[in-house]
């Protein structure tokens, strides 16, 4: 599902030259990831006839995802004012870690909230970049203390997902991505609030207009599947996916609507699918992925399989923070289910 009217545009038209200028302005806070030709007989034999598989390997960003695209972008927007007090954000665990190391990179003090149940390997990571942690028990509870902190201390909020900024930085994969691998018939990128997905779209569609671009997401969190066909940004209760980094409470209105906007379709994923494909990467390419940064993977591998037949496919692998025992244990999962 994609597509659809939200009435009057939430976010302007993105151009390649608007994006240029973002990447250019970002420098080196964020690094070029590799590209990597996907060419083995096991994934051969698992995708359809003379299909082009290409991986943009975001797993070896600066703190292991896309996210500090996002958050360098937006904190080099900001006047040096409303930065003076810091800056805060809340997540389960990757945006945690960006933020964290983007304060620690600009020499800003970050107090982060992150959910209670999150990783501990993830929790450990955001304070080795001398963040302060303040744990919470649910996602409703973290907003509300984050709005607290804003208002009680003067620290700016670096969303997770939503807000132009936000998917402009994004949209710097997207740029690279075309660049690396000209004439692309088709990208995938993983969903989880929008931010990744609706920078990359936008600077794909902008560059290669006649690029597919594919949006995955979990069943069990089918945030922006359920926005698209509302036609607005909704609120879900009760999420539950092996890809917690894809598991965002809600849609915000600009990245919703740049994905309504530049995808084609958003197709649903199991945790099945999602755990295999995690299967397949470390077995066939040594990657030690979480499930967010495997979904792509499934997607390619499930419901688009006989679509992008002979088809010269881009891959998002958004990220890799995940710990060996987590690893281990879902990689036994995948064995188990098949």
């Amino acid at each position: 599902m994609g597509g659809g009217d939200l009435g009057p545009p939430k976010a302007p038209p993105v151009t390649a030259e608007a994006v240029e200028d973002v990447r250019s302005a970002l420098g080196d806070l964020v690094l070029e990831t590799p590209v990597h030709r996907w060419q083995t007989s096991e994934l051969e034999a698992r995708v359809a006839a003379g299909t082009e598989v290409h991986l943009k390997l975001e797993l070896l960003q600066h703190t292991g995802t896309f996210k500090v695209r996002g958050a360098f972008n937006v904190l080099r927007n900001q006047p040096p004012a409303a930065l003076e007090h810091g800056i805060t954000a809340i997540s389960a665990g990757n945006h945690a870690i960006a933020t964290a190391y983007c304060a620690w990179r600009l020499g800003l003090s970050a107090k982060v909230v992150m959910l209670s149940h999150a990783n501990p390997f993830r929790v450990e990571r955001c304070r080795s970049y001398g963040a302060e942690l303040v744990l919470v028990d649910d996602a409703k509870q973290g907003f509300e203390l984050v709005d607290q902190i804003v208002a009680e201390e003067g620290r700016f909020f670096v969303h997770p997902f939503e807000g132009l900024h936000t998917s402009m930085g994004t949209a710097t994969l997207g740029l690279e991505f075309c660049q690396q691998v000209p004439g692309l018939d088709a990208v995938i990128v993983p969903i989880g609030g929008g931010g990744l997905a609706s920078g990359v779209a936008a600077a794909v569609k902008a560059i290669a207009p006649d690029c597919a671009v594919y949006g995955v997401e979990p069943e069990g969190a089918p945030t922006m599947t359920r926005a698209l066909a509302a036609g607005e940004p909704v609120t879900l209760d009760g999420m539950s996916t092996v890809a917690d980094s894809l598991a965002a409470p809600f849609t915000g209105a600009t990245s919703l609507a740049l994905c309504a906007r530049h995808i084609d379709e958003v197709l649903l994923l199991t945790d099945t699918q999602i755990l295999e494909a995690q299967a397949l990467a470390f077995r066939d390419l040594k990657l030690a992925l979480e499930p967010a940064g495997a979904a792509a993977t499934a997607g390619l591998l499930g419901p688009l399989r006989d679509r992008l037949a002979g088809q010269r496919v881009g891959v998002v692998v958004c990220g890799s923070n995940i710990d060996i025992g987590t690893l281990h244990e879902q990689l036994g999962d995948a064995a188990a289910a098949g």
